[in-house]
């Protein structure tokens, strides 16, 4: 029996890619009260960065994240741009993995790879996790 997906399914995966496509407008918008949306009241942020060839985890809270932002200035333009979503949801549980580029008016700054856990809670889906890395070369 092959199984495909459902129309549940494709109607999570918009609404998935629609929280993370709102945390981006709320970044380029500067909007804190956006920004603070998305996210689950307990939601983490981490990045994995590279020096000197070995792998470290940097830890940043939701809401230094969110304040940075709303602090950047307003002739400070950032741009994170998604190239592809891979949703995957079992329940009231997604993950969703998002390559992406990012610019600083308009110049390319770096690229990498989202990777964001999320849970459906009272009907609306909220960001958990965001696990990121960013690089310069090895781009699309």
């Amino acid at each position: 029996m092959i199984c495909g997906l459902s129309f549940g399914q494709v109607n999570s995966d918009k609404e998935i890619e629609n929280v993370i496509e709102k945390l981006f407008e709320g970044m380029r918008d500067k909007d804190q009260a956006v920004l603070e949306s998305v996210f689950h009241e307990k939601a983490i942020m981490h990045t994995v960065t590279e020096n000197g060839g070995k792998a470290a985890l940097g830890t940043n809270s939701v809401k230094d994240f969110v304040n940075r932002i709303a602090v950047t200035p307003a002739e400070i333009n950032l741009d994170e741009r998604i190239l592809e979503y891979h949703i995957k949801v079992d329940g009231e549980m997604a993950s969703a993995w998002t390559p992406y580029e990012f610019y600083v008016n308009d110049a390319f700054s770096h690229c990498g790879v989202n990777s964001f856990q999320l849970i459906k809670e009272k009907g609306d889906w909220k960001i958990t996790y965001v696990m990121d890395t960013r690089r310069k070369e090895g781009c699309q």
